[in-house]
């Protein structure tokens, strides 16, 4: 069994959110689904958005779909993607 490097890109549903609080809230849910070494770099989209793209890691068994269904009832998360995801280790 090995670890799985993952990258979400997750989309705020307006420029006003607070995107800290925002990152708070996807770094439990991501912990809850036993994800680690969670990272948060900010990317701007235009007038003002920007995307979060989250990173973490987790083991190469773990399911994934609970986690993005869980993303996406976060409240004010417009979209969720998955944008990479390679074997780590």
């Amino acid at each position: 069994m090995g670890i799985a490097g993952v990258k979400y890109k997750i989309m705020p549903s307006s420029p006003e959110i607070n995107l800290k609080e925002l990152e708070e809230k996807i770094k439990k849910v991501i912990k809850k689904n036993q994800g680690e070494n969670v990272s948060f770099v900010e990317e701007p989209i235009a007038f003002g958005l920007k995307a979060i793209i989250a990173t973490f890691q987790c083991s190469e068994e773990k399911d994934l779909n609970q986690m993005e269904s869980s993303l996406e009832k976060i409240e004010n998360v417009n979209s969720i993607q998955m944008i990479d995801i390679r074997k780590i280790g």
